[in-house]
């Protein structure tokens, strides 16, 4: 889930060139819960700074939805983790991942996943 829509597509074209099945993205939180209702991805990558939305109370409903399994989420960002260290360990989110250090490697590496195809949403 990311408010810019290059972003997106560029991190879309990137995961799955590296194997990454993405199944869906959304750009504002009420589409990005509604597409992980419909669409179950084991994980989501949310940035954390959405505009006018906040990409922590996001990690937070994703965690809480009901109907069904929550996808493991990864906080991301162009910001330094230093400038919101606190917040991200507070959160629902399973870890956090810069936008410059996206691949499909450091997914893997964070969800312990060697070489199994999961399915993303961003």
């Amino acid at each position: 889930m990311d408010d810019n829509n290059h972003f997106l597509e560029a991190a879309r074209d990137l995961l799955e060139r590296e194997g990454i099945v993405v199944v869906g993205v959304a750009s504002t939180s009420a589409e990005a819960l509604r597409r992980v209702d419909e669409l179950r991805p084991d994980v989501t990558l949310v940035d954390i700074d959405l505009g006018e939305e906040c990409g922590f109370d996001l990690a937070q409903q994703l965690a809480t939805a009901s109907g069904g399994p929550s996808p493991n989420v990864i906080l991301i960002s162009a910001y330094a983790e230093t400038d919101f260290a606190d917040m991200i360990a507070a959160s629902a989110a399973v870890a956090f991942l810069p936008k410059y250090r996206l691949s499909g490697r450091a997914i893997r590496e964070i969800l312990g996943s060697t070489g199994d195809q999961f399915e993303a949403g961003d």
